[in-house]
């Protein structure tokens, strides 16, 4: 699960770039200002989950259940999160209707918050 994790936290990271990039050339001639600035959040707190995935990736020694939740929680989390804003922010460009994943934003932003939450338990619990 520690491997897992960091090549989660690294992969995030670099897609995080790549994402970043594509949406401050290619599709700031394509979206508007709204669409951009809601596809950069999704840019944003993905770079987020890759530097929290990295931490915890060394910090856990996943030697129990809640240690291997900290890490599924925000890699799902994210991937509900960033690329379901990814994909409406690009809906229209797509030409399809995306807004089923509306709820689904929130969802994986939940999922992020209980992975935040489990760590602080899991500091106050060790003591660090």
């Amino acid at each position: 699960m520690k491997t897992f994790t960091l090549v989660f936290g690294a992969a995030y990271g670099m897609l995080s770039i790549i994402f970043g990039a594509f949406g401050a050339h290619a599709l700031k001639k394509i979206l508007s200002v709204e669409q951009l600035t809601n596809f950069e959040t999704g840019v944003r707190y993905q770079m987020y989950s890759a530097f929290f995935l990295l931490i915890v990736g060394y910090i856990l020694k996943f030697d129990n259940t809640s240690d291997k939740w900290i890490s599924i929680f925000m890699i799902l989390g994210t991937i509900l999160f960033s690329f379901s804003i990814y994909f409406l922010s690009l809906q229209q460009y797509l030409g399809a209707n995306l807004k089923f994943l509306g709820p689904i934003t929130p969802l994986g932003g939940l999922m992020m918050i209980v992975s935040w939450a489990m760590l602080i338990f899991y500091f106050v619990k060790n003591e660090i």
